[in-house]
């Protein structure tokens, strides 16, 4: 048992799944601190005074709570959205200027002096 437990444990997948959870939480308050200290102050500005929907109740049914979290939610996945599209648009470029680096190799001269032979053969 103590093996079949080693195994498990030592495998790729739960090491990726661990430390999967491990970044994500450190992401988490990554966006946290995100929408928290950039994003809402940029919506007070915008909006001075905060939307606040959990006082709304029917029947005993906190359905304003369900409307805070939701607006909660759009808000922290605008916010990722944002940042990881800046992200892939960063890296997007550093990929296209190292491509532009790569596709311009200089020719060497005796390699353009064989090309002519060879097409001149070829005629």
């Amino acid at each position: 048992m103590l093996k079949e437990f080693k195994e498990f444990a030592l495998k790729g997948n739960v090491l990726d799944l661990a430390i999967g959870v491990i970044i994500g939480a450190a992401f988490g308050k990554i966006v946290s601190s995100l929408v928290a200290d950039i994003i809402m102050p940029i919506i007070l500005l915008l909006f001075p005074n905060q939307p606040d929907f959990t006082a709304l109740v029917w029947n005993g049914i906190k359905y304003g709570s369900f409307i805070q979290t939701v607006f909660d939610f759009l808000v922290v996945a605008i916010s990722i959205f944002i940042f990881v599209k800046a992200i892939n648009t960063a890296k997007n470029k550093a990929i296209k200027s190292e491509e532009v680096a790569e596709e311009a190799p200089e020719v060497d001269a005796k390699e353009e002096l064989l090309k002519e032979i060879r097409d001149l053969l070829k005629k």
